[in-house]
């Protein structure tokens, strides 16, 4: 079955982990747990641990267990200079733009983070939409219906004509539950979760199969 649609991750997934970026915005989640929550170091890390594992992010577990705003969490967190650690793929976006296919930002951010990081990327107009934390609320990768409801908002294609493409096992492992190809960026063997593993987006249109 030729796909038809194609779910991106963000963080980490349209950008290599070696930027940096990601680790600073680790921070800035580690600084708010602290400064607005009064958090020790010792208890954020056991949090952040426990929250990711209940919860699937530690956003969700601070809405659950602290009534933490979703907006002033994302604003906080996402309050980083990106043009110091991204910069304009031409290659990456030559890439996505050979995908004939429908394409989505799917993400445990929010939109405007994606925006901020599409534009810094190059990748203005690449994407017909981003799918959110707040399209997806109150749910969040990778749970099964996070995916229910990104599907419904792209229009209810089938999963076997979606490839989902990410940089954790556990969110491509679920995706493929559901019927998806995936595709575990930033590794080289994709194990047992994914159908695919690639070390870099540019390579993605060669090696799809059957595309």
């Amino acid at each position: 079955m030729r796909f038809n649609t194609f779910f991106f991750d963000l963080d980490e997934t349209l950008y290599p982990s070696s930027t940096g970026l990601w680790q600073v915005m680790r921070e800035r989640i580690n600084a708010y747990m602290h400064e607005r929550l009064g958090f020790s170091p010792e208890q954020i890390e056991a949090l952040r641990e426990q929250y990711f594992r209940d919860y699937g992010t530690t956003l969700r577990g601070l809405q659950a267990n602290h009534q933490v705003d979703m907006d002033d969490y994302l604003a906080y967190v996402h309050d980083v200079p990106l043009e110091k650690y991204l910069r304009p793929d031409p290659r990456l976006r030559a890439a996505l733009e050979g995908l004939r296919a429908r394409k989505f930002i799917f993400t445990n951010a929010d939109c405007a983070h994606a925006e901020r990081v599409t534009r810094a990327l190059g990748l203005e107009g690449v994407f017909e939409a981003c799918i959110d934390v707040h399209a997806i609320a109150p749910y969040c990768k990778p749970m099964p219906e996070a995916f229910e409801k990104a599907l419904a908002a792209a229009g209810n294609p089938d999963p076997r004509a979606c490839v989902l493409l990410d940089d954790q096992a556990r969110i491509t492992r679920a995706a493929r539950a559901l019927g998806m190809y995936t595709v575990l960026v930033g590794r080289d063997d994709p194990g047992p979760d994914a159908d695919l593993a690639l070390l870099s987006l540019t390579d993605l249109p060669d090696r799809l199969p059957a595309f």
